[in-house]
């Protein structure tokens, strides 16, 4: 095994932390990979999280590190893709954020042009809605926002990693606090298949 200064890294958005256990630990990549996590409300903050990155991934690189960076563009604009091109060894997951990873850019493009006024939300934003949502969009301060901020949309889609009844009532009691009609699909966690392909491919170098 490498030395432990040299264990491969994955940067990962904090809203990623249950699906990177599940999907690490079923493929026994646990003990050989290093996660550390950014918050997750810099979905509400997305032109932070290349200057939240830079100083990570710098010192991995530093320490010869292998780093797997588990955002998608993620609203940087772009940013993201140009700071990475810095280091091209390291990658990033597909899309344009977490809901075309998980979805596939085929369902989520369906979605999307079926019904361009549709809200997403993924497991852990349903769960953790009132947080990164409710009260990051200041509607706990400012309610009357609601019509303003959602005038616009029509449809809450939950884009499910589980099958958990608990999640999926919180995404409808989402929906109705915000006016839209409900829809589920079950996605589950195939959108990491990249992070998983590259655990390995790194555990096998290592061996």
């Amino acid at each position: 095994m490498a030395h432990e200064a040299q264990r491969p890294l994955i940067i990962a958005c904090a809203a990623l932390t249950a699906d990177l256990r599940a999907v690490l630990s079923a493929d026994g990549l646990d003990p050989f990979i290093d996660v550390q996590y950014l918050p997750a409300n810099l979905h509400n903050a997305p032109h932070k999280i290349v200057s939240e990155l830079r100083p990570l991934v710098e010192q991995a690189v530093a320490l010869d590190r292998a780093v797997f960076v588990a955002y998608a563009d993620c609203g940087t604009g772009g940013l993201l893709d140009m700071f990475l091109a810095e280091y091209p060894g390291i990658s990033r997951l597909p899309g344009a954020h977490c809901y075309e990873f998980f979805a596939g850019s085929t369902m989520f493009t369906e979605l999307h042009e079926a019904e361009l006024g549709t809200f997403y939300l993924t497991d852990f934003l349903a769960k953790h809605f009132d947080a990164l949502v409710w009260s990051g969009l200041g509607l706990d301060r400012a309610p009357q926002l609601l019509e303003t901020y959602f005038a616009h949309y029509t449809r809450l889609v939950l884009l499910a990693q589980t099958n958990d009844s608990h999640t999926r009532a919180a995404a409808e009691q989402a929906a109705q606090r915000l006016g839209l009609a409900f829809e589920h699909r079950h996605v589950g966690r195939s959108g990491l298949a990249p992070l998983t392909e590259w655990s390995v491919t790194i555990r096998k170098a290592a061996a």
